[in-house]
């Protein structure tokens, strides 16, 4: 990347939207402009989960005001990730759909791992480098991420549905501080971060650092009222629980260094960041400058390397993970990739990674529900996908390698898909193909054979004249799926 290009992130939090413009210079990068509004999306989700208009309104004013200062940017330059509240909203296609539109480039839904993952990075690209084992925490408004790293390298992660508007709203829902309301807290957050005590236990990390939201606030408020600047301590925590227990009231609450934003929530923030403590031994946290915008930005320099590489490491997991048949997933993968390149050779998408990679991804991936059972196990491999935590991909990204492994085989017609999509079509017929190919499970015979766009670009499977007769049941699989293709608004047509 060029020195002087500027880069931009949007993290679509529960309580506050921020945008982080920056310059990358020498292989850092340096702000530029950030913009923080409290939205409080988390705030305004029902019962029902689903986000309130009015709160989905704020969303949108705010993305507006986002979207006119990122004016004259590239795609390549922005990306915009949302966290646990819209990872919950069962109404969040209505709410993304207009963002979209109004923000100016895609939001990605990232799960609450990848979150933990792009959090460290953030973390660890704003603190001076060193071999130090860490602890990484950071508590938004309805989730907490933990995690276990060394220099950039992000060991173990995981993300808590617990956070400070979700325990404001329960356990201090008029702003009132009471020992009992704080002690139910405590007790609560502790509830749902109990596992964590196996995996991040004392002799794991050697420094522990604070991200973002509650942990800023708390030591805004710490330094404000004199106490070393730069942390939180449990001394610290106690001072300041004892303060609140005193206001009894969060609009009475009188400490420099509260911001007007942070005073709903700080009651639900202070109690899960004293469970935090008392959980996993904490005497001391650090608060670091870095957060998740800041790691988006640092991926944004090198995105398709890196995203790429922590997706096929997060793929050649679940693999691994699900037994699948190694050589098959990569001979039906390079057939795939074979008739994707020959179906688009002289375009763009010919050399577009991103798209190969997709398809290779869902060819490794395509058998992985036969460890659950032989019977409909593209349905079960479909399944897998739509609900596992996986690095490197976006919620909707991940829904697309889903789609692609549940349509590998089966019936089109009952898809839920958009068959507008060309690319993501083509993507799904050449796996299809693939399939149908390495039936056998051995190497099929390519020779003389040919793939391309025919009339009203639609795509035509040409093979040599004594294909049919040396490959019957190959070609009897093959008009099957013509047949498949004719219930759908797309054909397939086979030539000889």
């Amino acid at each position: 990347m060029q020195n002087g290009t500027r880069l931009a992130a949007v993290d679509l939090g529960s309580n506050s939207f921020r945008l982080e413009i920056g310059r990358f210079d020498g292989g850092q990068i340096h702000r530029v402009q950030y913009l923080k509004e409290a939205v409080r999306l988390g705030g305004g989700m029902d019962d029902d989960r689903n986000l309130t208009l009015l709160a989905m309104q704020r969303g949108w004013d705010c993305l507006a005001r986002f979207g006119e200062r990122l004016a004259g940017f590239q795609r390549g330059q922005v990306r915009a990730v949302a966290t646990q509240t819209l990872r919950e909203a069962r109404n969040r296609d209505q709410f993304l759909a207009r963002a979209h539109d109004i923000l100016g480039f895609p939001i990605d839904v990232i799960p609450g791992r990848e979150e933990a993952r792009l959090i460290y990075q953030g973390v660890a690209h704003l603190l001076p480098r060193s071999s130090e084992r860490r602890l990484v925490v950071d508590i938004g408004g309805r989730s907490t991420e933990l995690i276990l790293g060394q220099a950039f390298d992000a060991r173990v992660m995981e993300s808590y549905r617990v956070g400070s508007v979700t325990w404001s709203m329960k356990y201090f829902p008029t702003g009132q501080f009471t020992a009992h309301a704080f002690q139910t807290a405590e007790i609560a957050a502790k509830a749902v971060l109990d596992e964590a005590l196996n995996t991040y236990h004392r002799d794991t990390w050697e420094v522990a650092y604070g991200s973002s939201g509650t942990i800023g606030a708390v030591g805004d408020v710490l330094t404000g009222a004199g106490w070393p600047a730069g942390s939180v301590t449990r001394e610290g925590l106690d001072w300041l629980l004892e303060r609140m227990l005193r206001a009894q009231n969060a609009d009475r609450l009188r400490l420099d260094g509260i911001k007007e934003d942070r005073r709903a929530v700080i009651g639900g923030g202070v109690s899960v960041l004293r469970a935090v403590f008392d959980l996993l031994g904490i005497d001391t946290m650090q608060a670091a400058q870095g957060a998740l915008r800041h790691g988006v930005l640092y991926e944004l320099v090198d995105r398709e390397q890196v995203q790429t590489d922590v997706c096929a490491a997060t793929v050649q997991r679940l693999a691994r993970k699900f037994k699948v048949d190694v050589a098959q997933a990569q001979r039906v993968g390079r057939v795939a990739r074979h008739l994707f390149n020959l179906l688009h050779a002289g375009t763009a998408l010919a050399s577009a990674d991103r798209s190969q990679h997709k398809l290779d991804w869902a060819a490794q991936l395509h058998e992985i529900g036969c460890h659950i059972s032989h019977s409909d196990y593209h349905k079960h491999g479909a399944y897998i996908l739509d609900n596992t935590d996986a690095l490197g991909f976006a919620l909707p990204e991940l829904h697309d390698l889903s789609l692609l492994v549940l349509g590998h085989r089966g019936k089109l017609r009952k898809l839920a898909i958009n068959f507008e999509d060309a690319p993501f079509v083509h993507q799904l017929l050449c796996l299809r193909l693939a399939v149908i190919l390495c039936h056998a499970r051995r190497d099929p015979d390519l020779k003389d054979m040919e793939f391309e766009m025919g009339a009203d670009h639609r795509p035509v499977l040409t093979c040599h004249p004594d294909w049919e007769q040396a490959f019957p049941q190959s070609a009897h699989l093959l008009r099957e799926e013509v047949a498949a293709w004719q219930k759908t608004p797309w054909t397939l047509q086979l030539a000889n």
